[in-house]
């Protein structure tokens, strides 16, 4: 079981009092602006270009003539697991279970190699039908046939701990998933998941599996695009945020100081980190799960010199965090703290959790500009956006619509610079 420290207590919040209402994130969307489909040319999607509130337009493929010389581009490698699992009772009562995070083991490379059992905090579809029992269906796996089983252990609010079991302990959870789960594509896209998509809605770089969502800005590059990148200089490093269900969520409450962010879990290479200390002003993340990723790194290294260091730990970053009004220190020295952790105990990867919420008045420290797709209303990805365009974002999405750009995880592309 991992040990999370928590660097932030709940005590004054200051600019929690600042109220940002979520309907000045409002726009209309049509549902024809939205991409159902990919193209069939992933690189193919239009580029809108915002350079300092200057907006333009080009085509994906062109993106390299557009970054700066000598950047280093920071991509999320996760991999979208086919997390939706079907079970029909006897009755005929179809039960649906959303695999959402590991809980036993709670490392998700442990639990996805499980053989035999695991459980995972799930979304139940249809739960009324499922009051008490054992779920079983019959899988084929090759030529063998295996009993597959889930129960329901106990519930927290609206999600629920499932006990996964199998009778044939030569297969993997990942294995099982592979063969009877759903790859889960966004609710607003309206329409049921097809074969096509356990392709498209995986980066071409993915490895490491985990997500129930895509890292979406990641979806145009090809291998052409990252030969293009070559001849300006600029690299690229990976790191791991398991993009959760709490993505597609749009924020209910007024105000987004009562809004409470989903936590998701990354994971950034030591030798990463070391890259992206060389590299500081000229950080370009893919996607806003990589901003995420990048802006944690702060204020954990930020704040290790005030952990005690007797055992190795993991790390949490509380959404609130950023806007304490506490002594900031430089991110090359935040980084080094990281850096110097991981040595002492010999480590070659950095495992956190994050809640950062990035709204209009986060100061970035270690990104210089980002890639990311269209966001929907109302969202946390669209205060993101505004917070690192200085709440230029209207303008950016009026040019959107007005330019025919598709819109959500299937839809067009933007880069961002200042």
């Amino acid at each position: 079981m991992r040990k999370f420290t928590n660097f932030y207590c709940l005590v004054n919040h200051p600019e929690r009092k600042e109220a940002i209402y979520i309907d000045n994130f409002n726009y209309e969307l049509p549902d024809q602006r939205i991409a159902k489909y990919p193209l069939a040319k992933r690189d193919a999607s239009k580029l809108l270009l915002w350079k300092n509130g200057e907006i333009s337009e080009s085509q994906f493929s062109e993106i390299a003539q557009f970054l700066p010389e000598n950047s280093l581009l920071v991509c999320n490698n996760t991999r979208v697991i086919q997390a939706r699992i079907v079970f029909h009772k006897q009755t005929g009562a179809r039960i649906e279970v959303f695999c959402l995070e590991p809980l036993q083991p709670s490392d998700y490379a442990l639990s996805l190699s499980a053989t035999g059992s695991c459980e995972w905090k799930c979304l139940v579809g249809n739960l009324k039908k499922w009051k008490e029992g054992t779920l079983q269906q019959s899988i084929l796996m090759g030529e063998k046939e295996v009993i597959f089983s889930a129960e329901l252990l106990e519930t927290e609010g609206n999600t629920h701990r499932i006990r996964f079991g199998w009778n044939d302990h030569e297969f993997t959870f990942s294995e099982i998933l592979m063969q009877i789960g759903e790859l889960p594509i966004p609710p607003y896209l309206h329409r049921k998941t097809e074969d096509a998509d356990k392709k498209t809605y995986q980066t071409v770089y993915s490895k490491i599996e985990g997500s129930v969502a895509a890292p979406t800005a990641g979806l145009h590059f090809t291998p052409e695009v990252f030969e293009s990148l070559k001849f300006k200089n600029i690299e690229i490093e990976e790191l791991t945020l398991h993009v959760g269900a709490g993505t597609f969520q749009p924020v209910k409450s007024a105000s987004i100081h009562e809004h409470t962010m989903h936590t998701e879990t990354i994971a950034v290479p030591l030798e990463t980190i070391k890259h992206i200390q060389r590299k500081i002003g000229n950080i370009i993340a893919v996607g806003t799960t990589s901003v995420r990723t990048l802006e944690s790194l702060y204020y954990i290294g930020k704040n290790l010199p005030n952990l005690p260091d007797e055992n190795f730990i993991d790390f949490r970053v509380d959404q609130w965090e950023p806007y304490e009004k506490t002594t900031g220190i430089p991110v090359e020295k935040a980084l080094q703290n990281i850096i110097d952790y991981l040595e002492k105990h010999d480590r070659d990867t950095l495992h956190a959790e994050t809640q950062i919420l990035i709204k209009p008045g986060f100061q970035f420290r270690v990104i210089n500009g980002m890639i990311t797709n269209f966001h929907q209303p109302k969202s946390t990805l669209l205060l993101l956006v505004s917070a690192y365009v200085d709440g230029g974002w209207r303008k950016i999405y009026d040019y959107a619509l007005a330019n025919d750009f598709r819109f959500l995880s299937y839809g067009d592309s933007s880069l961002l610079l200042k």
